[in-house]
């Protein structure tokens, strides 16, 4: 069995749901600690043939608690007037802008919570259905950090295969998961370009821009390039 274990971030870029896509079984990792001026709730989207940063207002967030402990603040939803102004000429606006609307109109406040409403909502429209755990209602050891806090979630799931993000290299070591009988793999994201408004491809935008610019179908190519290492 396949095994994914991500943060909940906002509107990740595309190689997250390649993720997702390349494993049988997705854990959702929201009892780890929040980083603060990460992409937990940030993203780049598509502004005037350039990026621009939308960010998720929070309350109460710090290095010292935990994903599941922090609280989504003021009006998310006045996001959604940034994403209207940048891509309602986008030629998939009317399809995907309402679940965007669903996600930031949505009452939860808990951080974790809103994130993993919205990576659900968006791997439905994508056609990704892995089976979904949440780390912090898993039986295990909570007292374990790093590398062997991911073990034991392989452990307890039955995953036979654990696969990563290009950053993990750094973090993970083949021969401690190899000893436990697991097979490490890192995805790879191939370099992909689509048409957007403008004459220059602006890369390694949110998922937003890639929903707002390819249909259903090019969207499920597109989840397609990547490689495993």
């Amino acid at each position: 069995m396949k095994l994914a274990i991500m943060q909940p971030y906002l509107f990740p870029y595309l190689g997250y749901f390649q993720l997702i896509r390349a494993v049988d079984t997705f854990v959702v990792y929201d009892d780890v600690n929040f980083i603060k001026g990460g992409w937990i709730n940030r993203n780049f989207i598509l502004a005037q043939g350039g990026k621009q940063l939308i960010t998720l207002p929070l309350q109460g967030a710090s290095p010292n608690l935990l994903i599941n402990q922090v609280e989504v603040g003021g009006r998310p939803e006045k996001l959604l007037e940034s994403i209207r102004h940048c891509y309602s000429k986008a030629p998939h606006f009317s399809t995907v802008f309402p679940m965007l609307e669903n996600i930031f109109r949505q009452q939860e406040k808990n951080l974790a919570r809103f994130l993993d409403h919205e990576l659900r909502q968006i791997c439905d429209y994508l056609g990704l259905h892995p089976k979904w755990h949440i780390s912090s209602a898993l039986n295990k050891d909570n007292e374990l950090r790093g590398p062997e806090k991911v073990l034991a979630i392989c452990e307890e799931l039955g995953a036979t295969h654990y696969i990563n993000v290009p950053g993990g290299k750094e973090l993970y070591d083949r021969e401690d998961f190899e000893h436990k009988g697991l097979q490490l793999s890192f995805i790879q994201p191939r370099p992909i370009e689509y048409r957007q408004l403008g004459k220059t491809y602006v890369p390694n935008l949110s998922i937003i821009d890639v929903m707002m610019f390819n249909d259903q179908e090019q969207c499920a190519k597109l989840l397609e390039e990547y490689d495993l290492v």
